[in-house]
């Protein structure tokens, strides 16, 4: 068996190539592993680089090296191969996915890595994309999009791009137009937004569904309807700490294996940190799953 490496330079705050190359090269030779380093130099390469090792029909562990996004592509390559696993060797500004485990920080820590267990996890397909973690559409992911744009500007920090994000969406509105066709049932109304979840995690720490699992063959879907400007407050901090249930009727919970969503006109969507334009979307289960290795002795299940 290889153990493959791909190091993404551009997740978290800054590049730490250096750093993963040598925690790889010192864990990895005193066990007497076969291993390869590969650094991805654009986007896009870090699927290439899974896909390659995964279609030699060798069997590989391929170890994302970096966040959420860096998994996100990594886990896009491997998809379907059975001879492929992938875990994420954390490194990211994020790393919401992993934190279903009962023990996150143990995805950094590489010799826990290679004594691991492995499962086998869905995935979204999201207009054909696949996504590990969360998607979702509406005012979160506006404010995912305003939030790259604000980055470019100088001295403007995540967290500062994150406020001036939400102040301007706010500002432009805080819920859209939506028709939205879920186990057999058509919604058409103004909506906040609507979260579709494999794990449970995301945006940095928000517990969207706590219900989430990874491998029952469902979504769990959060529609959050047209909330007032005075309710934000109250409304995210239970959103975030996953006490959805108490939104009231402003939230339903479905569980299921399709939905789709017609926008009124092109709009982002939110694939595990990726942003996405479109108009009609739909997101299932995906076709090809995943296998995932994570520490011996950790669990995933929710409580």
């Amino acid at each position: 068996m290889e153990h493959i490496f791909i190091i993404n330079p551009a997740a978290g705050s800054r590049d730490r190539t250096r750093e993963y190359r040598d925690s790889i090269t010192r864990a990895c030779e005193a066990r007497g592993l076969a291993y390869r380093i590969a650094v991805s130099a654009a986007p896009g390469d870090c699927t290439r680089l899974s896909r390659e090792a995964a279609e030699t029909g060798e069997e590989v562990r391929v170890y994302a090296c970096g966040g959420d996004g860096t998994l996100n592509e990594v886990a896009a390559g491997a998809a379907g191969f059975p001879n492929a696993s992938v875990t994420v060797f954390s490194g990211g500004s994020g790393n919401d996915f992993v934190k279903i485990f009962d023990d996150r920080e143990a995805f950094r820590d590489l010799s826990r890595l290679l004594d691991a267990e492995t499962a086998v996890f869905d995935l979204i397909d999201c207009n054909g994309n696949p996504a590990i973690n969360i998607c979702c559409v509406g005012l979160d992911s506006r404010v995912g999009a305003g939030m790259a744009r604000f980055k470019r500007l100088p001295f403007v920090s995540g967290s500062l791009a994150y406020i001036l994000s939400a102040a301007v969406n706010v500002f432009q509105g805080i819920s859209d137009h939506y028709i939205v066709d879920v186990n057999g049932e058509r919604l058409d109304g103004e909506m906040t937004f609507i979260c579709v979840a494999n794990a449970r995690y995301y945006g940095g720490g928000f517990y969207a569904i706590p219900d989430a699992e990874p491998d029952d063959g469902l979504l769990d879907i959060l529609l959050v309807k047209k909330i007032r400007l005075w309710q934000i407050p109250n409304a995210l901090a239970k959103y975030k700490a996953g006490r959805y249930r108490e939104l009231g009727h402003i939230a339903r919970h479905f569980r299921t294996d399709r939905i789709t969503i017609r926008c009124d006109r092109e709009s982002p969507v939110n694939l595990d940190g990726e942003i996405r334009m479109a108009k009609d979307v739909v997101m299932k289960i995906a076709d090809r799953k995943i296998r995932f290795f994570y520490p011996k002795g950790l669990h995933f299940e929710a409580e």
